[in-house]
Formats: C-alpha cells, sequence, structure tokens
C-alpha cells in the first residue's frame, strides 16, 4: 500500500477557499506528536489546529494527563466543547455529572455549561478536544502559566 502521509504532505501547496471567500487557507498534515505543544507538568496540550488555520470556525487540540492527575477544575466558558478519548480512561463532568469515559468515548459540552476533566486511572490518558468557534490557542500562554503556578493535584485525594 502507498504511504499516503507523505503524498498528503506533498499536497500541502494545494489552497482551499469557501467558494468565493477571497481568504485562503492550507490543508494541515501532522503526523503522531506533531503540533505546538504546550507541556504543563503532569498535563500537556498539543494544537493541531486554530485560528487562521481554521479560518476562526474551531480549535482542535489533544489533552494528555499523566495517571491520576486532576484537570483544570470546574469551569465554562462560551465555546461548545467536544472531546473525544483516544487513549485511556478520562473521568469528564459535564454539569454535576461525572462519566468515565473510556477509549472511543464522545463527550458534547454545550457553551456555558460547567465541566472538568480528570485521569483517576493508572494510565495516561488523552482526548481530542474541538472547541467551537476557533481561536482557543490564543489563552494558551495563560492556561500553562496557571497550570505551572498551580500543578495539578492527585485524582486520588
Amino acid at each position: 500500500m502507498p504511504d499516503q502521509t507523505s503524498s498528503l504532505r506533498r499536497s500541502e501547496a494545494a489552497t482551499m477557499t469557501d467558494g468565493g471567500s477571497t481568504a485562503a487557507r492550507h490543508p494541515v498534515v501532522l503526523g503522531p506528536g506533531e503540533g505546538r505543544a504546550y507541556p504543563m507538568g503532569p498535563v500537556s496540550a498539543v494544537f493541531k489546529a486554530d485560528g487562521a488555520e481554521t479560518g476562526q470556525l474551531y480549535s482542535i487540540s489533544e489533552w494528555w494527563l499523566d495517571p491520576h492527575t486532576k484537570g483544570p477544575g470546574p469551569h465554562s466558558h462560551p465555546e461548545d466543547d467536544v472531546f473525544y478519548v483516544v487513549a485511556g480512561t478520562m473521568s469528564v463532568m459535564v454539569g454535576a455529572e461525572w462519566t468515565e469515559a473510556s477509549s472511543g468515548s464522545f463527550v458534547l459540552v454545550p457553551g456555558n455549561v460547567t465541566h472538568d476533566f480528570e485521569n483517576r486511572g493508572s494510565e495516561r490518558a488523552g482526548m481530542l478536544n474541538v472547541s467551537a468557534p476557533g481561536n482557543f490557542e490564543q489563552h494558551m500562554p495563560g492556561i500553562a502559566q496557571w497550570f505551572t503556578e498551580r500543578p495539578p493535584g492527585d485524582s486520588r485525594v
């Protein structure tokens, strides 16, 4: 079978338009682990596409938590959040209810709904996050600083 990744990478020079808009966007093709990384101790985020890459429509990032790591704490924001668990099991709070979301699970959090996530398990867990509308990455320097100043607690406590 031909290597589709290399043929996709060669097509990066192609231009996409939205059927009349003069704003051109380019395909983004990343390998495993590639993207803009935000290490925050036992929590890390890797942004795959955001802002200009998506026409401000959505943001896509991976979030990884080491075993027994609490997340950001209950919070809400106007953007919708979509979580798709890619490894391990994430405990996800939506409203006041916690759900154990194993690999392959999907969680949609409408904007302005309080939510949180943490890894209560004994193995590293990760999830893909889509936030809409986009441009979430602009907040990451402040979020990374917040996590650095307030390291996540142990989820067993």
